[in-house]
């Protein structure tokens, strides 16, 4: 069975290590922990690897966020993988910092990624693990807090968290949704 892991996130120096690429942190840290490197290709860069008879193919659209639906679309058709092995790593300014959350489906809650992710599929009905990056800006200032970086207090916890967001992908692939969600979502 194959999976289709997509970790949001612009390209470019300039966004390295910022909120908004916290999904791209994440699949780094799961691609680092399995030895597996990243190869550039079309619409983005992957890495692949095997747990327990499960294929995981991670994925960093080079689309920028605004256009990630066309990356998730084109390498779910390249690798005949099913919407539902599909999981969104995604940055939620509605959660507090390092709260993760999977969910199977939902609004896209005004984060551009997942709107054109949505348009592009047609449909909101993909998982999607939801890491919270906080909200702790001033009215107008929510761009800037966004494609800023973390605090030296966020820092602290980073490598606990991106490592519990491996462990929540891990269970998605091998225990499905369900299982996951009432393992991981109380924590």
């Amino acid at each position: 069975m194959k999976y289709l892991i997509v970790g949001l996130g612009n390209i470019g120096p300039e966004y390295h290590e910022t909120r908004h690429n916290i999904g791209f942190m994440v699949v780094d840290a799961l691609a680092k922990l399995n030895n597996t490197p990243f190869v550039s290709g079309r619409y983005g860069s992957t890495a692949s690897f095997s747990i327990k008879g499960q294929q995981l193919l991670l994925l960093k659209p080079s689309t920028f966020m605004n256009l990630s639906g066309l990356a998730v679309r084109y390498w779910m058709q390249e690798e005949k993988i099913p919407l539902e092995n599909v999981l969104i790593v995604v940055d939620d300014l509605s959660l507090p910092f390092g709260t993760l959350r999977l969910k199977g489906k939902g609004s896209d809650a005004g984060h551009n990624g997942l709107k054109h992710i949505a348009a592009t599929l047609g449909t909101q009905d993909y998982a999607r693990l939801r890491f919270g990056i906080g909200n702790e800006f001033p009215r107008g200032g929510q761009v800037d807090f966004v494609l800023g970086h973390f605090t030296n207090e966020d820092w602290k916890t980073m490598d606990e968290r991106l490592e519990t967001a491996g462990e929540i992908i891990k269970s998605f692939c091998l225990a499905g949704i369900n299982i996951t969600m009432n393992q991981f979502n109380k924590k």
